[in-house]
């Protein structure tokens, strides 16, 4: 039943953040756009279960389709609406694998040695903790308005010392990457060095209490996404059949 989880969170992983524009993202509400989604949903899921007429992946992508209706016609585009949807697919996956747990074992991988799946959840695991981990951080950081690193209207003829374009969004990337790989490697005493470092660089930028308040929330919440979920994907990594790259022959 591991596999199967590996093989379904990565489907959910491409799926959202990976084949979801942000144009479709934006016309959610829409039913063609809807279907479309339904669509990647169920394509990501057949490619990665190896299954491709099995009625419980249709169920899971039809599942999935409805709670993206029911937060973009009723929820408020926030972190509590993003942390709610979130939860509701993951725990559509984890019921999808309780009730149909020989899905990955019947399907087209069922012959591929276990790296497979290992595989599979650790491309999941990095994709979830900073792309998904970005989204996260950005819909919090909503609540305190305005980045106060975004150049003033005062900005426009002398652009000096202002913010890279998508700068903090890179960081945010390359932060929490840094840190799922750093656990994943069992280096975990990598991270202070990584909170060293950025709070060297942002030192001078800081000075302001508004700005060294911004950055100290956004740091805080970015590493504990990134720690959090890496912190999951081990254990269900510990779970998985024992690393195999070739199946024996019988």
């Amino acid at each position: 039943m591991t596999s199967l989880l590996a093989a379904l969170f990565l489907a959910h992983v491409l799926a959202d953040y990976v084949f979801q524009s942000a144009w479709m993202v934006e016309e959610k509400a829409k039913s063609e756009t809807l279907f479309l989604h339904f669509l990647i949903v169920l394509g990501t899921a057949m490619v990665t279960t190896g299954q491709l007429a099995d009625p419980w992946i249709y169920l899971l992508a039809l599942t999935h389709v409805i709670i993206d209706s029911i937060k973009a016609k009723v929820a408020e585009d926030g972190i509590t609406a993003y942390a709610v949807d979130q939860a509701a697919h993951l725990a559509t996956i984890g019921a999808i694998a309780l009730l149909a747990p020989d899905l990955y074992v019947t399907g087209l991988w069922a012959s591929a040695p276990t790296w497979v799946a290992h595989a599979m959840l650790l491309v999941a695991g990095l994709i979830y903790t900073t792309r998904a981990g970005g989204f996260a951080v950005g819909k919090l950081m909503q609540r305190f308005g305005d980045s106060p690193f975004a150049p003033s209207s005062s900005d426009t003829d002398d652009r000096h010392g202002a913010s890279l374009p998508n700068g903090g969004f890179w960081i945010g990337v390359l932060e929490r990457g840094l840190i799922f790989l750093l656990l994943i490697g069992h280096m975990p005493a990598g991270i202070g060095f990584l909170v060293a470092a950025k709070s060297v660089l942002r030192f001078e930028a800081t000075q302001d209490a508004k700005k060294a308040e911004w950055v100290i929330i956004g740091t805080l919440a970015s590493f504990g996404w990134a720690i959090a979920i890496t912190i999951g994907v081990i254990a269900l990594r510990d779970t998985l059949p024992p690393l195999e790259i070739m199946r024996p022959t019988p």
